[in-house]
């Protein structure tokens, strides 16, 4: 990394920093900062706060233990670069999930194209971004779903959106118990209030409520259980 990157890396300890750069110098210079390229520029991110860092190991842990059961995919954590067009944006979401049909856009730098599911969480200096500006990227771009989750004290709220037959995002809303049921994970469902502070439920216990009754029974046979 060069010491005029560095120079700008610590100019983020304030807040988010944007700086002027291309691609090709993102590519180069940037490294492991956690950092995304769009419009021409490199947005410098602060680390994530403890509540977010909670909410996302919670969730990744929870979905990758399901997708390994279910055989359905893989689900990565921040960061990694996805680029959905190859002149597009580099985002790193909090969250992706790469079904199996799709796992080969995923190389040794980065998932080439769009995730299947893409989890972000709010943070004050991203609400635009994520609610805005990734919004329509994410949608034009066939990512098939799309999870904001706003853990915010005072602001908790959770958005889940899927691709229409129009190719635009839907809501998709609770059933009557409070669950929400993703359309990428077949089965896998989740409560708002799990993402608040004081409520973060245990994982085990927690999949053991979401798995299907007979998944649940035929992982018992096999752990001996």
């Amino acid at each position: 990394m060069t010491t005029a990157t560095e120079e700008m890396i610590e100019q983020t300890v304030e807040g988010e920093q944007r700086v002027k750069m291309t691609y090709e110098e993102f590519i180069a210079h940037v490294g492991d900062v956690h950092a995304e390229w769009a419009n021409g520029e490199v947005i410098f991110f602060m680390p994530p706060l403890p509540l977010h860092q909670r909410l996302s190991d919670f969730l990744s842990h929870i979905i990758a233990l399901y997708v390994e059961i279910v055989k359905l995919g893989m689900i990565i954590s921040a960061p990694l670069e996805m680029r959905i067009h190859p002149g597009g944006a580099a985002r790193e979401p909090d969250l992706l999930f790469l079904a199996r049909e799709n796992v080969g856009r995923l190389d040794n730098r980065r998932v080439n194209g769009p995730a299947d599911l893409v989890v972000e969480f709010i943070s004050t200096e991203s609400v635009n971004r994520d609610r805005g500006d990734k919004f329509y990227e994410y949608q034009d771009g066939g990512v098939r779903e799309y999870w904001i989750i706003d853990p915010r004290p005072g602001k908790e709220r959770v958005d889940i959106y899927a691709l229409n037959e129009q190719h635009r995002y839907q809501a998709i809303l609770p059933d009557a118990n409070g669950q929400y049921y993703s359309t990428m994970l077949p089965g896998f469902w989740f409560r708002e209030e799990w993402f608040r502070e004081d409520a973060i439920p245990d994982v085990l216990p927690t999949l053991a409520a979401i798995l299907p009754p007979d998944v649940r029974a035929t992982l018992a046979r096999k752990l001996g259980l």
